[in-house]
């Protein structure tokens, strides 16, 4: 998942980073509501992490600019995030009617700093899954489960042994099915702005996937990209 850290603060900001690549996350991090406008318009991200005091205004007013934007032409393209993204409004205004705006104004969730790490990812997760229209924390497909908490995979009852970018490609893939995904979207949602790539990362990921988690999991749509059916095989 590609997630899009909004926070002035640097000292936050790196722990935020921190705690969002060691969960395995794609993150790129902006410091003011003009940065972060231009990352949203020429990025496809996941989620946003919204801080609400920043030195160029407030991030409600980026919050409501960006809900009312109209969704971009393509539903796969590699530019722009869709404005219905999952956003986190985390800030040191804690009083009831702050959050009460924040969510009122677009927010999916209202986290209050300090906070922990943990529970920030957690309510990540919670959010994610309930714009994928799940329910439980659990994914069952077929002979595999997977645990999006604790990043693991198992097939048959076996654990199975992923990379960190395995499990993000095994998760991306899983969350647009049956819809196939360019490889240009599948490097946005895996690697940040300043992050090494080979060129043909996402090959060597699929690859592995298809060997640890069955050939028929993972299809090819030649000229397009890649997909997981809606139901296996």
């Amino acid at each position: 998942m590609r997630v899009l850290v909004v926070e002035d603060d640097p000292g936050i900001g790196r722990g935020i980073v921190a705690a969002l690549r060691a969960a395995g996350h794609a993150v790129d991090l902006c410091g003011t509501l003009a940065s972060a406008w231009t990352s949203l318009t020429v990025e496809p991200f996941d989620v946003m992490l919204l801080d609400l005091g920043l030195p160029d205004g407030d991030g409600l007013d980026l919050l409501t600019r960006w809900r009312g934007r109209k969704p971009p032409g393509a539903a796969d393209s590699p530019v722009g995030s869709h404005p219905d993204m999952p956003v986190l409004i985390m800030t040191a205004r804690d009083g009831v009617s702050d959050r009460i705006t924040g969510l009122d104004s677009g927010a999916d969730d209202y986290i209050v700093k300090p906070f922990d790490a943990d529970e920030m990812l957690a309510r990540l997760r919670a959010m994610t899954r309930r714009a994928a229209g799940r329910g439980r924390p659990q994914i069952a497909y077929g002979a595999l489960v997977i645990d999006p908490a604790a990043r693991q995979v198992w097939r048959d009852g076996e654990l199975v042994g992923l990379s960190v970018k395995e499990f993000a490609l095994l998760m991306a893939l899983m969350h647009e099915r049956p819809r196939a995904m360019s490889k240009p979207r599948l490097e946005s949602a895996l690697y940040g702005f300043g992050d090494a790539l080979e060129s043909n990362a996402i090959e060597v990921h699929v690859h592995h996937l298809r060997r640890k988690l069955g050939e028929g999991l993972i299809r090819t749509v030649r000229g397009v990209g890649y997909f997981i059916p809606e139901e296996p095989a």
